[in-house]
């Protein structure tokens, strides 16, 4: 399986780490911003080629797939251009700005027939995979979802802390990832609200967030995000259900009382992104539709557009 990726920063190298141990993949091609920073990060992994455009690497005949780690705002043309040159693509999270962006995005996938993934790492984490199975086994029923997103983000700087030339948001990224997850887990979302709070005088993004859900089962999530928060990082969720309470940060679990739970037996790596392109590679092996397909996830795009227009007020 032959891959490239364009966007080569914090994250597209953390995909890169993650495809170098998937067995019978190669790196061919590498895309970024600059010429110098696209050369080096190919070297690094072994790709024979580079470049700072993505047409470059989509007119190989190399590359069967490409991987977009791009800003935001490149993400749903990226990947209708990728599909235009008859090449798969996992688009990182999100996978749009916008409900009609991410329309046509699936319109075109149905319109191909190739695979088109969305990176919602959250339904590759052990930690959540493990959730997934006992409630799929029916050990398990969701009563809430306390969930916090936390970053300090006055700047626009990537998860490296190194500036980047795009904004990120809390409600089209950093939701994304709640959203989605709470209907994976617990049915489809049948009522959303959503509260902002002031503007960043520079950025022009709301820095503070409230986000409640409810599923078609009757769980509740109450989701805070924060781009203001100078303290410990991250995502934390809190499953709270009929028969136990879960905490999970990132890869890891622990019990309501903050008690190891081993998941390293969950799947066949303790890395989310790993098992994110794992998934990816062997629906492309095997003519199928992955876990996290564009179809898949556009509930929660559907959702996301409703609170913005809520918050548009």
């Amino acid at each position: 399986m032959r891959i490239a990726l364009a966007g080569a920063g914090a994250f597209g190298e953390k995909h890169l780490e993650g495809l170098t141990l998937i067995d019978g993949v190669e790196i061919v091609s590498i895309v970024s911003r600059t010429g110098e920073q696209a050369a080096a990060i190919a070297a690094k992994y072994g790709a024979r080629h580079s470049s700072e455009h993505l047409e470059d690497a989509l007119a190989r005949a190399d590359v069967d797939a490409v991987i977009l780690c791009t800003p935001t705002q490149m993400h749903a043309a990226q990947a209708i251009q990728c599909m235009d040159a008859g090449k798969h693509v996992q688009v990182e999270i999100p996978l749009a700005d916008s409900l009609a962006d991410a329309e046509a995005v699936l319109a075109r996938q149905r319109e191909t027939g190739l695979v088109c993934m969305v990176g919602h790492t959250r339904r590759f984490n052990p930690s959540h995979h493990f959730v997934h199975q006992r409630i799929v086994a029916g050990d398990f029923d969701i009563q809430q979802m306390d969930v916090q997103t936390y970053f300090f983000r006055r700047r626009n700087i990537n998860a490296k802390g190194e500036p980047r030339s795009w904004t990120d948001h809390l409600l089209w990224h950093h939701a994304a990832h709640t959203v989605d997850l709470f209907a994976y887990q617990a049915g489809a979302i049948t009522q959303a609200y959503a509260i902002e709070g002031p503007i960043h005088p520079d950025l022009g993004i709301a820095m503070d967030m409230s986000i409640q859900l409810k599923s078609e089962r009757g769980a509740i999530c109450t989701l805070s995000l924060s781009f203001n928060n100078d303290g410990p990082l991250g995502t934390f969720f809190r499953y709270i259900g009929d028969t136990a309470t879960y905490i999970a940060r990132y890869d890891d679990l622990v019990t309501g009382r903050e008690e190891r739970i081993d998941v390293s037996q969950v799947a066949v790596s303790m890395n989310g992104i790993e098992l994110q392109d794992r998934e990816f590679v062997a629906a492309l092996r095997e003519g199928r539709e992955p876990n996290g397909s564009v179809a898949q996830v556009m509930p929660c795009y559907r959702v996301l557009d409703l609170l913005e227009r809520q918050l548009a007020g």
